[in-house]
């Protein structure tokens, strides 16, 4: 009786020694899973410091360059995607960012700025944020105009009312891609990449300020 007793008292041992390693492991697990998150944040805080501070020293002042920057961007979708004619031949004004840079590793950052147009003219120019949070890693630049179907889409935009939803996305001007779209509550957004990898491209979460160029 005793020696089938010391018997189940072993195997008890034996059950708590690995349910204490298996909770080591657990825990060990746990602290690796937190200290990877909190690089990737870091990283993340860093890349869009970078990103700030790039985007700062480009937006003192009114950059003669980023007119032709524009229309160049304009020119450059219009014979990749000649029905985007019609957009533009139509809309009541548009929005045209040569430059966006966003990266991101899980949260995630883009800046751009770019001109405002009103019947063809400039009115203006418009910085863009972008804050998000989702599968994305890398970093990505891109061009973007956004089209504005009336007046009212429009003096949304310029008086900062305009932001896209988390669930937001643009028609991406790629090799096969449709553009056979219709204005969204009175917009419509294509983009185009420049360069780089990025998972996650959506622009949700976008919002702008107009800065007029009215003397």
């Amino acid at each position: 009786m005793e020696t089938q007793f010391c018997k189940v008292g072993n195997i008890n041992s034996s059950i708590l020694l690995i349910n204490n390693e298996k909770q080591q492991e657990q825990k060990q697990t746990n602290i690796m899973k937190t200290v990877q998150s909190k690089k990737s944040q870091i990283m993340t805080i860093l890349l869009i410091f970078l990103l700030s501070i790039t985007m700062n020293a480009q937006a003192g002042g009114w950059n003669p360059e980023l007119i032709s920057d524009s229309e160049e961007a304009l020119q450059t979708m219009l014979e990749k995607k000649p029905k985007l004619e019609s957009f533009y031949n139509e809309s009541y004004g548009y929005a045209i960012f040569p430059k966006i840079t966003k990266a991101g590793i899980a949260f995630g950052g883009a800046f751009g700025k770019g001109v405002v147009f009103k019947n063809h003219k400039v009115v203006g120019s418009s910085k863009l944020k972008q804050a998000s949070i989702g599968l994305q890693f890398g970093g990505q630049q891109y061009s973007e105009i956004i089209f504005f179907e009336n007046e009212e889409s429009f003096e949304n935009f310029i008086n900062g009312k305009l932001k896209f939803d988390a669930q937001a996305s643009a028609v991406a001007l790629k090799d096969g891609a449709s553009i056979d779209v219709a204005y969204q509550d009175g917009v419509a957004v294509f983009t185009q990449t420049k360069g780089g990898l990025m998972y996650e491209a959506s622009i949700g979460g976008q919002h702008f300020k107009f800065e007029s160029d009215a003397k």
